[in-house]
C-alpha cells in the first residue's frame, strides 16, 4: 500500500464526522500489520489529534465484522468505567469516530477500508519494558480488560484470524511449509524444526483442556504486547488497551502468555547474540502480581495451573509463525533485513529453552504471590 500524502489524509478525514479543520497528518507508531497515521484539526482554537487507520485487509479479511467486534467491545469497556463514575471514562477505552453516515468504518476508492480513533492524549505505549512496574500495569489492565468482557451481551464475537492461537494447526503449517520449500530454505533451519517438533504433544494441551470443559473460552486480546496498553505520563498507570483487532474468543491463557513472551527477555524479539535471550523473574512476578490482581476471582483451578506453561506455548507458536513466513518467503511479517524473520524464530526458541529451564522457580513465584 502506498504511504497516503496529507491532502490524501485530508480526503479521509472528510468521510468521518470530524469537526474543524484539518491541520496536519503523518505516518505514526511502529506496528506490523495495519497503517497507522495521527492527524490533527483545529476545533475552537484548539489542536485536537485522532488516529486514522487503514486495515490490512490481507490479514483481516472481513474489515465489517473486525469492526463490529470492536464497536460492541469499546461500547462495552466504556460502560463499565461510566458505571463505576470514572471521570476520563473516554480515555479508558478506544473511541471509535463514525462515518458522515454514521458507520464504524469508511471504505475507499481503492477498496481499503478505514477506521478513525479520538487519540487518546496523556498516556503513551512503550516498545520496550524499562520497569517491574510497566509489567505490573500492563498485565493489570489486560486482566482488567478480560474480566470486563466476561458478561458482553449478544452473540459470540466474530473470528477475525480463525485459529489464531491453534498452535496444532500452526505446527502443520510449517511441517507443510518446510515440505514445499518454495523458497529452498528448510536446509538452513534442522536445528529449529527439530526443537520445534520434538513439543508437539505440547502444543495440543491447552485446546485438549478446553474441549474436557476444564478451561472455558472467553473473550481475550490475543496480542497483549507491552506496547498495547497505553500507561499514564503522570501515574504510569495502565489507562486503555488498544489493537483491538484480534479481540475474539480465545483462552485468557493465550493473553498471559504473550505478556510472559513479550515482556521477560531483555533483548529485542529479532536479537542475534541468544545469550541476551532470558526470563527475568522480577518481571515474571510483576506480570503475576498484576494479573491476579485483577482476574484471581475468575480464573479456574486449570487456568491458574497453566498460568506458567502458557508463555512456553505462545513463545514456542510465535517461533513457529515466525519460521513458517520464513519458510513460505516473508510474506506475512515485515522484514527489514535478509533472514529477519529466520531471526525472530531463533529468538522465541531460546526463550522457550529459558522459560523451559525458569518453570519450577516460576511455579514457586504464582504461590508466593497467591498467598
Amino acid at each position: 500500500m502506498t504511504e497516503p500524502n496529507q491532502l490524501d489524509l485530508h480526503d479521509i478525514g472528510l468521510a468521518f464526522a470530524l469537526p474543524g479543520e484539518f491541520i496536519r497528518g503523518g505516518l505514526y507508531g511502529s506496528g506490523h500489520i495495519n497503517d497507522t497515521f495521527c492527524v490533527t484539526y483545529r476545533q475552537n482554537g484548539q489542536d485536537i489529534r485522532y488516529i486514522h487507520q487503514r486495515i490490512n485487509h490481507h490479514v483481516f479479511t472481513n474489515p465489517p465484522a473486525l469492526m463490529e467486534n470492536i464497536q460492541r467491545v469499546t461500547g462495552h469497556v466504556r460502560s463499565k468505567w461510566l458505571a463505576q463514575g470514572m471521570p476520563d471514562a473516554a480515555t479508558r477505552s478506544l473511541t471509535l469516530i463514525p462515518s458522515k453516515d454514521g458507520a464504524a468504518y469508511v471504505l475507499d476508492a481503492t477498496g481499503a477500508y478505514w477506521r478513525t480513533y479520538v487519540f487518546v492524549e496523556g498516556a503513551s505505549t512503550h516498545d520496550v519494558l524499562q520497569t517491574p512496574a510497566q509489567a505490573r500495569e500492563t498485565a493489570f489492565a489486560i486482566g482488567q480488560f478480560q474480566a470486563q468482557l466476561t458478561d458482553l451481551p449478544g452473540p459470540r464475537l466474530h473470528e477475525t484470524i480463525p485459529h489464531f492461537h491453534n498452535t496444532p494447526k500452526r505446527l502443520e503449517a510449517l511441517k507443510l511449509a518446510a515440505e514445499r520449500d518454495v523458497c529452498g530454505r528448510a536446509n538452513n533451519i534442522h536445528n529449529e524444526l527439530n526443537f520445534i517438533f520434538a513439543r508437539a504433544d505440547a502444543t495440543r494441551r491447552l485446546l485438549d483442556l478446553h474441549r474436557a470443559g476444564r478451561i472455558p473460552e472467553r473473550i481475550t486480546h490475543n496480542d497483549t504486547k507491552l506496547n498495547n496498553v497505553m500507561l499514564d505520563h503522570v501515574t504510569g498507570k495502565g489507562i486503555c488497551v488498544i489493537d483491538l483487532d484480534t479481540v475474539m474468543p480465545g483462552l485468557v491463557l493465550y493473553d498471559f502468555g504473550d505478556m510472559m513472551r513479550t515482556t521477560l527477555s531483555p533483548a529485542p524479539e529479532d536479537e542475534r547474540d541468544r545469550s541476551k535471550v532470558t526470563a527475568r523473574m522480577d518481571i515474571f512476578e510483576a506480570l503475576a502480581e498484576g494479573y491476579l490482581a485483577a482476574t484471581d476471582d475468575m480464573l479456574t483451578p486449570d487456568e491458574r495451573d497453566h498460568l506458567v506453561f502458557s508463555g512456553q506455548l505462545i513463545t514456542l507458536e510465535t517461533g513457529i509463525r515466525f519460521l513458517t513466513d520464513y519458510l513460505e518467503g516473508d510474506r506475512y511479517f515485515k522484514t527489514h533485513r535478509p533472514d529477519h524473520n529466520l531471526d525472530r524464530a531463533r529468538t522465541q526458541i531460546a526463550l522457550v529453552k529459558s522459560l523451559e529451564s525458569h518453570e519450577d522457580a516460576m511455579q514457586e513465584c504464582l504461590r508466593s504471590v497467591r498467598a
